[in-house]
């Protein structure tokens, strides 16, 4: 039985918040069978730069079926060299950050596969992220436990399906999570309204909502506790800058 269960839809270069409600959960289910969204964060994610911040987005393939295949099944565009552009937009922005050095290795590798699909490219960068973020929650994807299901309901049976006891739903559920439903099935829903951390970034001043790996690469071994609202008193959260 999982107690604390949280489920999201796969990311490109995750937010902190994201990676935060991972860590709060006994379970965590990546919700890759539901139809991609337009303008998601499922493609895109923003990094810090010196002129404030910039969008990195993946292009996929929606014209005629796109947005009605399930974002297991999207293909992405690679007529264009984004990965290229990707990888230097990040190395430009974060190569004299104290950590990136640590990680350069992953992303440099990461952006010189041949990424057909989606939720692959999602997967493998994420679970990166989570090890260096020393997140060890177990992932599964809805794809495994066969939901049919949709908007709360779709989340309910998930939660039934891995016998969830308490569901950390996103702020957004307020919006359109039924809770006597889960009441009614001895689900407990909680929100979890993440409170974004400050920490010194390369430039000033602070831009949050960034990518998770503009923490990763500011602040290292040091960013779980970061993003989770866990630094000791005394324990530094400075980053070197130029």
């Amino acid at each position: 039985m999982a107690k604390l269960v949280s489920i999201s839809q796969p990311a490109y270069l995750p937010w902190l918040g994201y990676f935060a409600r991972i860590a709060e959960s006994d379970l965590h289910i990546v919700l890759d069978h539901v139809q991609l969204e337009k303008r998601s964060f499922t493609v895109r994610n923003r990094i810090r730069t010196a002129n404030g911040w910039n969008w990195l987005t993946v292009p996929v393939k929606t014209k005629g079926k796109g947005f009605d295949l399930p974002i297991n099944r999207i293909e992405i565009q690679n007529e264009k060299n984004w990965r290229n552009e990707h990888y230097q937009s990040i190395k430009h922005a974060y190569a004299k950050t104290r950590f990136f050095n640590e990680h350069k290795q992953f992303f440099e590798s990461f952006y010189h596969q041949d990424w057909q699909m989606l939720f692959d490219l999602c997967r493998e960068q994420t679970s990166y992220l989570l090890k260096a973020f020393e997140i060890n929650t177990p992932i599964i994807s809805s794809t495994q436990l066969n939901s049919n299901f949709f908007k709360d309901d779709l989340i309910l049976d998930l939660c039934k399906k891995v016998e969830c006891s308490t569901y950390i739903s996103g702020p957004f559920g307020r919006d359109y999570i039924c809770e006597k439903k889960f009441e009614d099935a001895g689900i407990k829903v909680i929100y979890h309204d993440y409170s974004h951390p400050v920490y010194k970034q390369r430039w000033e001043p602070f831009e949050p909502y960034m990518s998770a790996i503009d923490l990763l690469f500011n602040h290292g071994p040091v960013s779980k506790r970061i993003l989770t609202g866990k630094v000791e008193d005394g324990e530094s959260m400075n980053a070197d800058k130029d």
